[in-house]
């Protein structure tokens, strides 16, 4: 029996030292010197300030800044912990519930917009936390900033050209907008939105 369980416990001791202390330690490591923005977290700093990550999605709800993707993070939207999606499919009478309220929602806000609303902007993403919208929930949202904001409608939208991100390799995904980058953007353009 000794025979079989020491070498049984030296590997065991050998691999747990490997793939749990020295492998993880060197790619984190190896993260930190070489994408040091990204390994700790893309974290925006205003002001001295951390305003967000870049990565992860955060809410925004008054109606001078643009919108993100609705979260099914518990206990909190966008809740980074708790990154996941709702799991209910499209016949469930709660996923229904919640997209009509959703839309309700975006047409309190912008009562005269008649456009299409873009799915993204009424079903939260699969990780629950996602940072961009598609271009489209942004040309949607346009024009309720800007009245808000008291900008002309061509300047924000502009402002949607400039931080708009095409598909990597040109093929995968489609054009996008960091909703952070943009708001962070509008709020040097005018003072915060309330």
């Amino acid at each position: 029996m000794a025979s079989i369980l020491r070498p049984a416990l030296v590997i065991f001791g050998a691999l747990s030292l490997l793939c749990g202390l020295l492998y993880p330690a060197a790619v984190t490591g190896i993260g930190h010197v070489a994408f040091a923005h990204e390994a700790n977290g893309s974290l925006v700093a205003v002001d001295g300030r951390t305003a967000g990550s870049i990565l992860i999605g955060q809410p925004f709800s008054s109606p001078g800044y643009f919108w993100g993707r609705p979260s099914a993070t518990a206990p909190l939207a966008d809740n980074a912990a708790g990154s996941g999606g709702s799991n209910l499919g499209p016949t469930n009478p709660a996923f229904l519930a919640a997209v009509k309220e959703r839309v309700a929602a975006l047409k309190r806000a912008d009562p005269g917009n008649r456009a299409p609303i873009p799915v993204d902007l009424v079903t939260a993403s699969a990780s629950g936390v996602d940072p961009e919208i598609s271009v489209a929930a942004a040309d949607y949202q346009a024009a309720r900033v800007a009245a808000v904001r008291k900008l002309p409608e061509r300047q924000v939208r502009a402002l949607i050209e400039q931080y708009r991100r095409d598909p990597a390799l040109g093929f995968l995904g489609e054009p996008r907008v960091n909703v952070l980058a943009l708001n962070l953007a509008l709020d040097g353009k005018t003072p915060r939105a309330q």
